[in-house]
């Protein structure tokens, strides 16, 4: 790069500084955690409003001045969850999901309690749904349990939304930011921008935001240009938009009747391709860009999610709360000539280009009944009944064709819950969850490239059933006021990855209703831990085990298209959470997860293979110091990623992960008008190959660098 060049991005860079600085409004405050009337943390994601230390799991709640912070250092939503909460796998940093983990298994992600993940046909775009500018906090709890349905065997990540200012004036904010690699590439400047709006009038209320964001290429920290990735999607050189509404009625002091719509878009810009040629994972270099469009339509991922919300706070003598839900999502992915993709009654083999795209409709209602302190025992007990439709297939667009059949399930699901406190000290928990569920598929024909002798493979539709009672039981101990013990049992659940499975029949003929794969995967988590919460201090520490005797897991081919197998799994792990307050401003904390996870490779029974890096992340320490006052604040963390290998049955190496570390800074000014923000990601400009880059996979093309050292300068405000 010449130096003219340079001077020409840093002078732009500086430009967009100084819009950002001279953006007038004045500061507002950051707290936005939900607490009790002692001042306890209110977490809403086991369907009920619970105070943190009741909740018989390690928990973490993002608030909003951690979710700015985080978004500053790193603009993708994974990289916020890998860096403060345990257990959760490191980013991809790129727009799929697909390679990250959650103790070992899978996240279901909510925006306030509706489902965002597609399990049918997981394409792992489930956690780019919503721009944080909507978001107040993320509530994160780890373990499987089935409270919220479908999905969380390896926890819950739920994002909750902004609520409306009651006080009847109007509240409204700005952010800004702009991101510059070191060099000042034009190529790779990045921008954002939002703004969100609130007022009540009388009984009704509304709040609205909209924001941006245009990202452009990322670069390593030896200033090359980082593959985008073609076949998955990726956030670099791509622009985001979202749309979020919500208005509110409350007719009575004890009812209220909201409606919530949110409407995600990313896009790739489609300036950048993968250079095929660039990377070497023998000789260690990693795959790079270059300039020109790919083949085909862009990577996206286009959400609607709307939600009708009704709460009565009197009724029947308890408080009612129901939910009815809709959403669509669509993503595409990259295209390409894959063998799997040819069929010769369409054009000669070898030649043909298609890409696919997930298509998902799901239609949902919940309904639940709370009664606390039951005749003055301090019991508490929940109950009601879940609905799912999801309807569900995977097409390839430039041919007409379906790789994955559409493919509907139908759930119910009623439930019970009761928190039972034994003595000021002890409670006991427990409940149970009755799962009825039907996948229907008509009959289709899998397509040609399935095959080495590319002829279509008819199957015949079915509509298997099936019914599990899942069951949780905890007990918690408060051994001193703030320290107390828990115990716990529960169960998640999911189906695997239907469509992987409908796509790779091979046998004519074969019947939906025979195939075992399609039955559900049950994780059986067992915990322990103990929470500490004394005035300058909180921890948590937990360990976990959590099996499945027909887990589900992703190997992939030689062309890299993955499968679903079948196979009993089991992960166990030791996290730790901790927080100190120095005094004077001065807080320092961390995160620790270690985790091992064993597979029976063979279905003999017996545990022989460690689990793969798709389905496990590394041991990782996160650790960060913080100081603040009235106008100043200063944060300096780091990530570190140890070292893992991985071995088959016979002992013999599959894959290594070496490992790193990353420091990163955030640094904020408070006026007036306004916070001004500074943040540096990899600030030692650190050259990495990521984990899923490493220990991910075996291909050329997947070898990706992780991002080198960038510059974000950000303003918000609030008036």
């Amino acid at each position: 790069m010449t130096c003219n060049r340079m001077g020409v991005s840093l002078s732009r860079f500086l430009l967009s500084a100084a819009l950002i600085a001279i953006l007038p409004a004045a500061a507002h405050a950051q707290d936005t955690a939900q607490r009790g009337d002692d001042g306890s943390i209110i977490v809403t994601a086991m369907r009920a409003e619970k105070p943190l230390n009741s909740i018989p799991a390690l928990v973490t709640v993002i608030d909003e001045e951690e979710i700015d912070q985080q978004r500053l250092i790193a603009t993708d939503t994974s990289s916020l969850l890998a860096n403060l909460v345990p257990s959760f796998s490191p980013s991809r940093q790129k727009l799929s999901g697909f390679g990250e983990s959650f103790r070992g298994r899978d996240p279901l992600y909510l925006i306030d309690g509706v489902p965002q993940s597609n399990p049918l046909r997981n394409g792992s775009r489930d956690g780019y749904t919503i721009d944080l500018i909507a978001v107040e906090r993320v509530e994160v709890i780890n373990g499987a349990n089935a409270i919220q349905g479908l999905g969380a065997t390896g926890g819950i990540v739920n994002f909750v939304t902004r609520k409306p200012d009651r006080s009847g004036e109007w509240t409204v904010g700005i952010e800004t930011a702009v991101t510059a690699a070191d060099d000042f590439s034009d190529d790779g400047f990045e921008h954002r921008a939002g703004v969100y709006a609130s007022k009540r009038f009388g009984d009704f209320d509304f709040l609205g935001s909209a924001s941006y964001h245009k990202r452009g290429l990322f670069f390593d920290g030896h200033g090359r240009a980082i593959a985008v990735d073609a076949t998955q999607g990726d956030l670099a050189d791509s622009m985001q938009t979202n749309f979020f509404g919500k208005f509110g009625w409350e007719p009575t002091d004890d009812q209220r009747l909201q409606f919530t719509i949110n409407k995600f878009d990313l896009e790739g810009d489609g300036d950048w391709s993968t250079d095929p040629e660039s990377g070497d994972r023998a000789a260690g270099i990693p795959v790079t860009s270059q300039r020109g469009a790919p083949e085909g339509e862009p990577p996206l991922n286009d959400v609607l999610t709307m939600s009708l919300d009704y709460t009565h706070r009197a009724f029947l003598g308890g408080t009612f709360t129901g939910q009815l839900y809709r959403q669509d999502f669509k993503s595409t992915f990259g295209g390409d000539r894959f063998a799997i993709f040819q069929d010769p009654a369409i054009a000669p083999v070898g030649t043909l280009f298609d890409q696919s795209q997930n298509r998902s409709e799901k239609l949902g209602a919940r309904l639940t009944q709370r009664y606390t302190d039951i005749a003055g025992s301090g019991a508490d007990v929940i109950g009601g009944i879940d609905y799912l439709e999801d309807t569900t297939s995977q097409a390839l667009i430039h041919t007409g064709r379906f790789w994955v059949p559409e493919t509907t399930y139908e759930n119910i699901a009623p439930f019970i819950q009761l928190d039972l406190p034994l003595t000021d000290r002890l409670t006991l928990a427990g409940g149970l969850r009755w799962e009825n569920a039907i996948l229907k598929v008509d009959d289709y024909n899998s397509i040609a490239g399935n095959r080495p002798d590319l002829v279509e493979t008819p199957v015949i539709g079915g509509s298997p059933s099936f019914d599990e009672l899942l069951f949780n039981g905890s007990a918690i101990y408060e051994f001193l006021d703030g320290v107390s013990a828990y115990a716990s049992y529960s169960q998640g659940y999911t189906v695997p990855d239907v469509g992987r499975v409908l796509r790779a029949i091979k046998v004519p003929n074969t019947s939906v209703d025979d195939l075992l794969t399609l039955s559900p995967v049950i994780a059986d988590n067992y915990e322990a831990g103990l929470t500490v919460s004394q005035g300058f201090l909180t921890a948590q520490l937990a360990y976990f085990i959590s099996k499945s005797n027909q887990g589900s897991r992703l190997v992939a081919d030689a062309e890299g298209i993955f499968s679903v197998v079948r196979q009993k799994t089991r992960v166990e792990g030791l996290e730790a959470t901790l927080e100190a307050a120095l005094g004077s401003g001065f807080r320092v904390g961390g995160n620790l997860s270690v985790l091992k996870g064993e597979v029976d490779s063979d279905n003999d029974g017996r545990l022989d293979a460690d689990l793969d890096a798709i389905n496990i992340g590394p041991n990782r320490l996160n650790l960060y110091a913080g100081w603040s006052n009235d106008a100043l604040s200063f944060r300096l963390q780091s990530a570190t990623l140890f070292d893992r290998n991985f071995e088959n049955a016979a002992g013999l190496n599959t894959a290594n992960f070496e490992g790193y570390t990353l420091f990163d800074l955030h640094a904020g000014y408070r006026t007036d008008f306004g916070t001004l923000s500074f943040a540096v990601q990899n600030l030692a400009d650190k050259q990495y190959i990521t984990y899923f880059g490493q220990a991910g996979s075996t291909l050329d093309e997947d070898f990706f660098a992780g991002r080198g050292r960038t510059f974000t300068l950000g303003y918000s405000t609030e008036f």
